[in-house]
């Protein structure tokens, strides 16, 4: 792509000389006699940046560059000046000029600042361009909040409009952070049942006796503190949909009646007698290795099989990079709004940060790493001084330390132990990242264990 620039200078020979000493350095040019002529040059053409003569006839460089600092923020102006004028030229660049350079032009020091000047504009038209990807993503998945074309969220995205419209339950999978309550909102947004209620439960954040009275009910003096009856999320969810977070923290007395409304469609009341009837369509989300617990006894076979009837897994932000920039564009977008700043983009070298770093918390550790940033920016350019200093330093948390001497056995229990931990305790994905079997695994831990 071909830069496009704007020499605006009333004398003839200038502006024609600097437009050939540019076009020889390889950018397209225009050039104008004044301040008006160069506005309708910006208004009918890409212009990339301006460099203008501050003293014009008909509109000088101060009024063009007020007009379009006001009307075009993220187009660049260069001031050129006399000796004479310098003071003028420091005030035209509190005024949001680029830079300025003194007459005669030093065509070296020229070339400088507009490569300075265009580095600047390629993050403001990539930043733009990442965001107008974004939106026609958006359009063509029919849901906004959604946000990849990894071949990973490619698949999510299908299995989301395939199952939506069933009644099928559905248990989604994937660390923390990915985004797992997105994909059940976008499957009941999608479903015949988007006008009725859809109800979240965040399991996790509630004890045994309050999960099953916000689950099913109760009624009036069942329990102390019950001065009034009280219908329970599932009864709430008749005819729409419910959804249960980290469904994987639940104890088993809970698990059994939801596996009586999954199977017979009905429950009571917390203190009652009396059957009550619902159609509520389940989702059902963890971040636990659901066969796991199966085998170690604190989670139901039956009530896995009756909520895994469609699995949608959704891969760590890790696996899938290419879906990074897109993120970044739409958070960008939505926390410069929320502050009313504006943002043109990252430079490189922030921008390489977010690409490097593994995210173990996922897309909500890059969303809150980039409000952070918007917030802490006082310009319009994201830099590594705006981001937390494990993402600016690259560091990625993946490193282990094996000190000279040790072991080939010691080195091997630090990588594994050291894995583990990384993986937050999922021994399924240890083995997998270690190359390993299960079995191995198990009985490495278990020779660990015998040694303490």
């Amino acid at each position: 792509m071909k830069f496009q620039i704007l020499i605006v200078d009333d004398e003839k020979n200038i502006r024609e000389g600097l437009a050939k000493s540019l076009e020889l350095d390889g950018y397209d040019t225009y050039t104008a006699e004044n301040g008006k002529v160069a506005l309708d040059i910006i208004q009918s053409q890409n212009i990339d940046l301006v460099i203008s003569d501050l003293k014009m006839p008909v509109m000088s460089g101060e009024e063009l560059l007020k007009k379009i600092d006001s009307a075009y923020p993220t187009l660049s102006v260069i001031i050129l000046t006399g000796h004479g004028t310098i003071e003028t030229a420091v005030n035209a660049m509190r005024d949001g000029a680029f830079d300025f350079l003194t007459k005669p032009v030093n065509l070296s020091r020229l070339t400088l600042l507009v490569k300075r000047a265009l580095s600047n504009r390629s993050l403001v038209l990539q930043h733009r361009a990442l965001q107008a990807e974004v939106e026609r993503l958006n359009d063509r998945n029919r849901y906004s909040k959604l946000i990849g074309k990894s071949t990973g969220m490619k698949r999510v995205m299908e299995v989301i409009e395939q199952v939506a419209d069933s009644r099928a339950s559905v248990l989604i999978t994937g660390e923390s952070g990915v985004g797992k309550e997105l994909v059940a909102d976008a499957i009941h947004t999608l479903s015949s049942r988007r006008e009725e209620a859809f109800i979240k439960v965040h399991c996790a954040a509630l004890s045994e006796s309050l999960l099953e009275s916000e689950l099913f009910g109760h009624e009036k003096g069942s329990f102390t503190g019950a001065v009034a009856s009280k219908k329970g999320r599932f009864e709430l969810a008749h005819k729409g949909s419910i959804f249960l977070d980290e469904i994987g923290e639940i104890n088993q007395s809970i698990q059994i009646k939801i596996l009586r409304v999954l199977q017979e469609k009905t429950f009571e009341r917390v203190g009652s007698e009396k059957t009550i009837e619902v159609d509520a369509r389940i989702i059902s989300a963890t971040n636990r290795n659901l066969l796991e617990e199966i085998a170690e006894g604190h989670f139901r076979e039956d009530l896995f099989y009756r909520l895994n009837v469609v699995n949608i897994h959704i891969p760590p932000l890790r696996d899938r990079k290419e879906d990074i920039p897109l993120l970044i564009a739409a958070f960008l977008e939505e926390f410069a709004t929320e502050n009313d700043k504006q943002i043109d983009g990252l430079d490189p070298k922030a921008r390489s940060a977010l690409y490097g770093y593994n995210w173990p918390g996922n897309i909500r550790e890059l969303r809150n790493c980039l409000e952070s940033a918007v917030v802490l920016c006082k310009g319009n350019v994201i830099t590594p001084e705006h981001l937390p200093p494990t993402v600016a330093s690259g560091a990625q948390g993946d490193f282990i330390k094996i000190d000279l001497g040790t072991t080939l056995e010691n080195a091997e229990r630090l990588i594994i132990e050291s894995t583990l931990t990384s993986e937050k305790g999922n021994k399924s994905k240890t083995a997998e990242v270690l190359g390993i079997g299960r079995k191995t695994l198990h009985r490495k831990l278990l020779e660990y264990s015998g040694d303490e």
